[in-house]
């Protein structure tokens, strides 16, 4: 679960420096790296969660 946090922390950080760049640049390139950030850690987090479920699984055979 701490790897879960950190993950998280770590990718809230980046997008709200992304999200500032954009707005202050309003270049479209931080939106788009927005996008993938998110699409990414959302796949990481199913990743990490189905290993921890799985561990469970296998700890209760």
């Amino acid at each position: 679960m701490l790897l879960l946090r950190i993950i998280l922390v770590l990718s809230l950080i980046s997008l709200a420096v992304s999200g500032a760049m954009y707005l202050y640049t309003r270049d479209r390139r931080y939106l788009r790296f927005i996008g993938q950030t998110v699409k990414y850690v959302v796949f990481i987090m199913i990743g990490v969660l189905a290993f921890l479920a799985l561990e469970r699984v296998l700890v209760m055979l």
